[in-house]
Parts: C-alpha cells; sequence; structure tokens
C-alpha cells in the first residue's frame, strides 16, 4: 500500500513530502488562475493577461524541475481520463 504514495514521487526525483507540497502548490496558482479568468470572463478590464502568465510561468517552473528521465510524451496516470 505504501508503495501506491511513493512509486510516482520517487521515479521523479523527490520524497512523498516533497512532491505533495509541489503539487499542491501547483494546484493552488492553478486554481488562483482559473478564478482570475472567471472574473476576467465578466468583467474583461480585470486581470486581462493574469491567467496567460501565470500558466507560462508554471509551465517553465515545471519544465525546469521535471527529471529527465520522468517525461516520454505521454501523460499517464492522474484520474485516468
Amino acid at each position: 500500500m505504501l508503495d501506491h504514495f511513493t512509486r510516482h514521487p520517487h521515479a521523479v526525483g523527490e520524497t512523498y513530502l516533497e512532491h505533495a507540497r509541489a503539487a499542491g502548490g501547483l494546484g493552488v496558482e492553478l486554481v488562483t488562475a482559473g478564478l482570475a479568468c472567471l472574473v476576467h470572463a465578466c468583467a474583461p478590464w480585470l486581470f486581462e493577461d493574469y491567467a496567460s502568465r501565470r500558466v507560462r510561468s508554471l509551465h517553465e517552473r515545471l519544465s525546469r524541475r521535471r527529471a529527465p528521465w520522468a517525461w516520454n510524451g505521454e501523460v499517464t496516470g492522474g484520474l485516468g481520463v
């Protein structure tokens, strides 16, 4: 059972807690960007480029931290969709 919690974090060179912190922080930033998009949809003069800047920044950050052996171009795991 413990393997379920550690397999992926170890595959990307992190402990469970390091991975939880990184993934949780990413999730908070994505939700924040999404909320800014919803506000922008109703009031286009607000958050004009906030979400796109955040997504670009997050992509750059994730691309730098990803272990080279952990990405093969396929999306796997997650919710299985």
